[in-house]
């Protein structure tokens, strides 16, 4: 009896165990696919920055609502002129060394290699359009007609007559796009000739926000007292950073520039890379000096 019982036991286990494997996926399957992009001068990127997409990713996850499949990241232009900014070539070899050994995180070079500063609604823009190829384009793939013998492949309309046609999977659509910064990049949207107010509508309204916040900022404050962040509130995802990192690109600089060690503040490759073209010192930092920012050239 007992190893009767134990038997039983393991069965029903193991089919518990399927089950709810099973389950688990289905759920998966229910969630809306999500695809971050950050926009940024990564100058150069940081622990921080990488650390940001996992923050992001962990909360829309745990909201049981949404899948985050892959996260984007878009280095401003050269055209952009901030001060300090070094070559765009630079920037994206480095984003591509800090983020060799991740499954789910890619650089993407358009934004970069445009010769014009693209604004960031365009940035969006691009990366929905082809988001939206790319489902297309994997939706309109039939799949393989079964083999009969001798190798020759069976026509679908040759299906036995009464016998029942595979039903194709349903179209979950493309996945949605959200833009994924931290609480400066949302604050700036009050700086005057900074933003279009038709690209902040735009970016709230038809991608959204998820918003890495800290314990001390304002956030909710400041949306409450925007119009048109309020309105489009429910698409601004808020996540606390409760283990707080307070590492940026301008402290590593500064770092630099004094010849102080940056190890463990930027990935290893990140670091070798600067080390070997001396990419950041006082010279460096008077890059775009006295130049003005390209928005406010173009939103003036």
């Amino acid at each position: 009896m007992g190893q009767f019982a134990a038997k039983l036991f393991s069965k029903k286990s193991s089919s518990s165990t399927v089950a709810c494997i099973d389950s688990s996926m289905e759920n998966l399957d229910n969630r809306k696919e999500v695809v971050l992009l950050a926009c940024g001068s990564f100058n150069p990127i940081t622990i921080m920055h990488l650390r940001l997409f996992e923050l992001a990713k962990d909360y829309m996850n745990e909201t049981g609502q949404y899948n985050v499949i892959k996260g984007i990241i878009s280095p401003v232009g050269d055209a952009y002129k901030k001060k300090g900014l070094i070559s765009a070539q630079h920037r994206i070899k480095m984003a591509e060394l800090a983020t060799q050994s991740s499954k789910w995180l890619e650089v993407d070079t358009w934004e970069s290699c445009s010769k014009d500063w693209l604004e960031t609604a365009k940035v969006l823009s691009y990366h929905q359009q082809r988001l939206e190829a790319e489902n297309f384009d994997s939706s309109t793939v039939s799949p393989p007609s079964p083999i009969l013998p001798g190798g020759k492949r069976k026509r679908i309309d040759d299906t036995d007559a009464g016998e029942p046609k595979p039903s194709a999977p349903p179209k979950k659509g493309p996945p949605e796009l959200k833009l994924l910064c931290g609480a400066d990049f949302l604050e700036s949207f009050a700086v005057p000739n900074l933003w279009k107010p038709e690209d902040i509508a735009t970016i709230v309204a038809k991608y959204g926000l998820v918003c890495i916040t800290r314990s001390g900022n304002n956030t909710k404050k400041f949306i409450y007292e925007s119009d048109v962040l309020w309105k489009h509130r429910s698409n601004i995802h808020l996540v606390n950073e409760w283990i707080t990192n307070d590492v940026s690109s301008t402290k590593i600089r500064r770092a630099l520039r004094r010849g102080q060690s940056v190890r463990y503040l930027v990935p290893e490759a990140v670091q070798q890379y600067i080390e070997k073209y001396n990419l950041y010192s006082t010279e460096s930092e008077d890059n775009n000096a006295g130049s003005i920012l390209a928005p406010f050239l173009k939103n003036k």
